[in-house]
Order: structure tokens, then C-alpha cells, then sequence
């Protein structure tokens, strides 16, 4: 798609979707939200022509570590794909420096990214991404945010948007005078220049230009975010002209949002999801297995449909909520095609060591973002890296939320090519079986053939989880591993 054609195409999406196609001012549930200007207002990436999401992750329910980064690539963005990329892999080889070796006092140490676009018009894209990582019992949360300049195809960290050190050293200055307000507990003196303090700034809706602080970086941990934001008349003498740019075309978003006292329409609710197939196998005189896919949609997701429709074969997908908010056109073909969508959390942070409402707040986010792209609700949580609390049973009861893990693990989050990943499927595959991939990565979809193949090849049919039930259906609240566990159940042979 020719570069005009494709940021065009987001400045027409983003006046379409919804009246404004600007997302909720708030930088999100699991962050403190600050008091006025300091908001800021994010695009819904569902506008955006040509986005997909990335995914590097690592770990599992017997791993060292867990790790979930994710972050969006925009198909005319090269430079901000790269650099973003880069951010994550140096944020993983960090995290594995950091974390080496088995920690007894301080088990699996977790890394969690996910992202928001603060701006996405032909003038600018700003992607902020924001980390969560613990390495005990408390979450330290920090962000980052990346531009691209559209006209010079250029990223750059958010320093670029100011013309240079003089200019970040009178910001310094500015935002120095805004911590006055803030109390003792702030160290002002410790704001400098240099380093990353500016790591992370965007623009509000008056053009206002907000910087943010990660926890801890110049006070008392318990603050939580901190940020402040240096009006537009002060910033813009600062501003480099990629900034001037990005102010500009945040302001000019703005006019077209919906105004702060537009009531707020709750998501509507729709039946509980199923396959529009179900019930034309029966599981209990056929060998059925039911494939499922995590993480996604992803890069891979739309050529995996297009082989699972042409093998005639159905699966079970396990979105993650901010990817199914950003490509909800994958979850209607899901759905339509008669495969099941299923939650697996807004984030993919471990569910099993977050309090009841964090839980519940993950969950639900997730659950709206599938009722609204395939107009179902729901009804299967598959916990990230395998993960469940006590507090996560009742939150999934309270819910009507059925826990899914699996049986047979294809290894496939490891890597190695498909063939391996084929045959791990294909040797522990039996009657009832819950099989776990992941379609984020190009070694899976490439091995669905091969598994499609040899197992239909042995008088499997693919199904999807709660057909592996029959009549006896799933539970809310409970863990399902295999379609084998039912009291009574005779596997077929």
C-alpha cells in the first residue's frame, strides 16, 4: 500500500469509528488515573489501516520466568517497527540477565508490555508502551514512548520532539516548577536533563505536552504515576518541527473527538459464544481433539484461518484483549468461520497473583472487546502461562467463566521449526485431547498441515473445547484440561 494512501486511510478511520476514533482518555485500568490535564487521549487502534500486533513471550506453568511483550507494527512504519522491535528484544535480554537462575524467595519474576497509541494521523504516530515487572510481590510500572514522522519516515525516542539539548534542559526547568505543586516527596533536584526523565511525553487534547515518570524515578514508589504537563504556549518554542508536527495533529484530533460530557454508553452484552457448528460431531463415538491457539490474532492469525478453512477444521482461540481490540476483524472471521473465541486476559499478565479486582478488571475488559467485534459473550478463560489462584476460581465462577488449560503442551513458545512442533501434536494426541499452541508464531501455522493431515489420517475430527463435553457441557469456575476428566468418561480407543 502506497505510504499517502495507507496515513490517509487513518485520518478518514479515526473521524469514522465511533463518531471520534479516539479511545478512553485514561492510560488504562491498571494505572492510577491522574487528575486533569495530565490525560491523555488514545487512538483506538481498530482505526488503524494496516496495524497488527507482535508478541515475544516466554515462560510457562513450570518456567523461571515469565515474559509477554507486545507491541504493534504499522505496515507503512518501517523505522517505527524497527525501533520498537528493538525496545523489546532489549528489554527481554535485560530481564534475563537480571533474572538467571531459580530464586526460591521470589519465584518466577514476570516482565509484562503492552502498548497505546497516543497519536496516529499523517503527521504523527506515537506508540507508548507500558512495562510491568516484578521480581517479588510488588508491580513497578514505567512507560516509554516511541514517535514516527510520516513526512521523513523517521523514529525517534520522545526527546526528538524538542529541538535540542537547550531545549530539554529549559523543559527540565518548566517541569521543575510544576513539582513544586506536588509536595516534599517529589525530588526535584534529581530532575535533570539527561537520562531518561523525558522517556516518555505525548501531547493532551490542548496541545499541552505531558511527561511522564515511572514509579519510583523521582519519588516515594507509593506515588505511583506521576506526570505533569508544560502548556502549549511554553512547549512550542521548545518543540523540533517533527514536535510542532505531533502537537498540531493531536489538537486537530481533538476537534473531531466526542465532548468530555458525551454520556457514556456501556458495552452491550451478547449471548454466550459458541461454534456455529457445534453439535455436528459427537464426541462421544468419534475421537475428537480440539486445537487451541493462544496469544493472538497476531501476524499469523489470518493465513492460519485460511488453512483451518480449507482443511475444514475448526479451533478454539484464546484472545488476548488488546490484540482483539486492535484487530477485531480477525474475531468476526474466527467466529464466523465456526471456530470459538475465548478471554485469556486483557494483557496476559499472571492472573494467579493479582488481587480479585485487578482479575475481574482484565477479564471483563477482554470480554467486552470480544462482544464487541463478534457479538458473543465469552464463556471459556484460559490463564495465562497455565497460572490459577483460588481467587481466580471465584472471580471465573462469579463470571460464568469455565478455566481451560491443556493436556498437550506443542512446545511451539520454545521455537524450533514446524516439523518438530507437528510431531510433538501428532505423537501425544489422544480422544479428548486439549492441545495448546500459539498462532503469534510462523513455525505453528506453518505446522498445521502436517498436524491437520496425519491426525485426520487417524480418524480425528477438530472440535471445539466444549464439544469435547457433550451434554454434560462445562462449569463455571472450573479447571478443564482434557475432555477425558469427566467422572465416569470412557476414552475411545
Amino acid at each position: 500500500m502506497h505510504k499517502s494512501r495507507f496515513f490517509a486511510g487513518i485520518a478518514l478511520l479515526a473521524l469514522s469509528a465511533s463518531g471520534c476514533g479516539l479511545a478512553a482518555a485514561a492510560p488504562g485500568r491498571d494505572v492510577l488515573v491522574p487528575a486533569e490535564p495530565t490525560l491523555i487521549d488514545f487512538v483506538d487502534p481498530a482505526t488503524v489501516v494496516g496495524l497488527s500486533t507482535r508478541t515475544l513471550t516466554e515462560g510457562d506453568a513450570s518456567g523461571s520466568r515469565y515474559v509477554h511483550i507486545n507491541y504493534p507494527e504499522l505496515a507503512e512504519a518501517p523505522a517505527l517497527n524497527k525501533a520498537l522491535r528493538a525496545q523489546a528484544e532489549r528489554q527481554l535480554k535485560d530481564f534475563r540477565a537480571r533474572t538467571k537462575g531459580d530464586d526460591p524467595v521470589h519465584p518466577r519474576p514476570e516482565l509484562n508490555v503492552d502498548w497505546q497509541l497516543a497519536a496516529a494521523s499523517p503527521q504523527a504516530v506515537a506508540v507508548r508502551l507500558r512495562t510491568g515487572e516484578t521480581t517479588g510481590e510488588n508491580w513497578g510500572n514505567s512507560t516509554r514512548t516511541y514517535w514516527f514522522d510520516p513526512r521523513e519516515g523517521k523514529a525517534f525516542a520522545s526527546t526528538g520532539l524538542l529541538s535540542g539539548e537547550k531545549a530539554q534542559e529549559r523543559l527540565a526547568e518548566l517541569v521543575k516548577d510544576q513539582l513544586k505543586e506536588r509536595g516534599s516527596q517529589v525530588e526535584r533536584d534529581g530532575l535533570t536533563a539527561g537520562g531518561d526523565a523525558f522517556d516518555s511525553m505525548a501531547f493532551n487534547r490542548r496541545g499541552d505536552l505531558v511527561v511522564e515518570f515511572d514509579d519510583c524515578q523521582i519519588g516515594p514508589c507509593s506515588l505511583g504515576r506521576l506526570a505533569v504537563a508544560v502548556p502549549a504556549a511554553k512547549t512550542f518554542p521548545l518543540l523540533s518541527e517533527p514536535g510542532r508536527r505531533a502537537q498540531e495533529s493531536v489538537r486537530e484530533a481533538a476537534k473531531v473527538a466526542v465532548p468530555d460530557d458525551t454520556p457514556h454508553i456501556a458495552p452491550t452484552t451478547g449471548p454466550k459464544a459458541t461454534s456455529n457448528r457445534s453439535g455436528s460431531v459427537n464426541c462421544a463415538t468419534t475421537k475428537c481433539v480440539a486445537l487451541t491457539f493462544d496469544d493472538g490474532p497476531g501476524p499469523h492469525t489470518g493465513r492460519l484461518l485460511d488453512l483451518l478453512l480449507e482443511k475444514e477444521a475448526r479451533a478454539t482461540f484464546f484472545t488476548v484483549g488488546s490484540n482483539a481490540a486492535a484487530q477485531p476483524g480477525l474475531l468476526r472471521r474466527m467466529s464466523a468461520e465456526g471456530h470459538l473465541v475465548g478471554n485469556h486476559s486483557w494483557a496476559h499478565r499472571d492472573l494467579s497473583k493479582q488481587a480479585s479486582s485487578k482479575i475481574t478488571d482484565s477479564l471483563q475488559r477482554t470480554e467486552e472487546a470480544v462482544s464487541a467485534a463478534i457479538g458473543q459473550t465469552p464463556t471459556l478463560v484460559r490463564p495465562p502461562y497455565g497460572a490459577v489462584s483460588q481467587e481466580l476460581r471465584d472471580v471465573a465462577r462469579e463470571m460464568g467463566l469455565s478455566l481451560v488449560t491443556w493436556d498437550i503442551d506443542t512446545e511451539d513458545q520454545h521455537g524450533g521449526d514446524a516439523s518438530h512442533i507437528a510431531d510433538r501434536a501428532v505423537r501425544s494426541a489422544r480422544p479428548g485431547a486439549i492441545i495448546l499452541m500459539h498462532d503469534i508464531h510462523r513455525e505453528t501455522v506453518d505446522a498445521v498441515p502436517d498436524i491437520l493431515n496425519r491426525l485426520r489420517g487417524k480418524g480425528y475430527s477438530f472440535v471445539t473445547v466444549p464439544e469435547l463435553y457433550g451434554s454434560a457441557g462445562m462449569q463455571a469456575g472450573r479447571l478443564y484440561r482434557s475432555g477425558n476428566e469427566l467422572p465416569g468418561k470412557q476414552p475411545l480407543t
